[in-house]
C-alpha cells in the first residue's frame, strides 16, 4: 500500500465517518442530553460492532484477491459506483426544518453496560460496516504484498477517525443538533457532502496502487 493510497482512504473515511447516521445521531443526542460520560460508553459499544462487523467481513478477502486479481478491480470499481450513488442520494434528499431526528434516548438511569450494548445494538442494525468492508477495504490493500499487516494499518485508521467524528458529535451536542435540524444549512451540508462523495467516487475509479 502506498502512502498515496492511504491518504486517500483517510479522507475518504472522514467524510463516511462525518455523514450523520444512526451511530453518530445516537452519540450525538447521549451527548447533549447525558453528558459525555455515557456517550462515551455508546461510542464504546458501537466501535465494538463496528470492528467485529469490519473484521468478519474482511477475513477472507486477501486470500479471495490473491486468487482472483480480477476481483480487485471489479471491488474497487463497485466501491466507486456507491460512493457516487451515495453523493447522488445526498444531494437529492428531501430537507426540511427539524429533518434530523434524533434516536431513541435512553433513560438517564440507565447503566454504562446498557449504555454500551444499546450502542452494539445501534451499529450492528446498521450495513455501514459489511458495506465499508466490502466495497471500501479491498481496493486499498494490494494482493501482492502480505494482506494482513495492510487490513490492520486500515482498521487502526478508520477506528481513530471514526472515535474522533464521536467525539466532535458527543461534545458539539445540542448546538450542532440545533444547526443540521435548519433545513437551509441541512441542505448546503447535503449537497457539499455530495459533491465530496462524487469527487472521492471519480479518484477511486482513477486509482492505481
Amino acid at each position: 500500500m502506498s502512502l498515496q493510497t492511504w491518504w486517500l482512504f483517510v479522507l475518504m473515511t472522514f467524510v463516511v465517518s462525518a455523514t450523520p447516521g444512526p451511530n453518530m445521531l445516537l452519540v450525538l443526542s447521549i451527548g447533549a442530553r447525558f453528558g459525555l460520560r455515557a456517550a462515551t460508553a455508546s461510542m464504546m459499544g458501537c466501535m465494538t460492532a463496528l470492528l467485529a462487523m469490519m473484521s468478519i467481513s474482511a477475513a477472507g478477502l486477501g486470500a479471495l484477491l490473491q486468487m482472483f486479481p480480477a476481483v480487485f478491480d471489479a471491488l474497487r470499481l463497485a466501491g466507486a459506483a456507491y460512493l457516487a450513488y451515495l453523493g447522488i442520494k445526498s444531494w437529492r434528499a428531501p430537507v426540511h426544518d427539524h429533518a434530523v431526528d434524533a434516536p431513541r434516548l435512553p433513560d438517564p438511569s440507565m447503566s454504562q453496560s446498557a449504555l454500551f450494548r444499546q450502542g452494539m445494538m445501534v451499529a450492528a442494525s446498521n450495513p455501514k460496516a459489511i458495506l465499508f468492508a466490502v466495497a471500501f477495504l479491498p481496493q486499498f490493500i494490494n494482493p501482492e504484498n502480505a494482506q494482513l499487516p495492510q487490513f490492520g494499518i486500515l482498521l487502526s485508521t478508520f477506528a481513530v477517525i471514526e472515535i474522533s467524528w464521536y467525539f466532535i458529535y458527543a461534545i458539539s451536542g445540542k448546538s450542532l443538533a440545533v444547526y443540521l435540524q435548519r433545513a437551509s444549512v441541512l441542505r448546503v451540508f447535503n449537497r457539499a457532502t455530495g459533491g465530496a462523495f462524487v469527487g472521492f467516487a471519480a479518484m477511486m475509479a482513477a486509482v492505481r496502487d
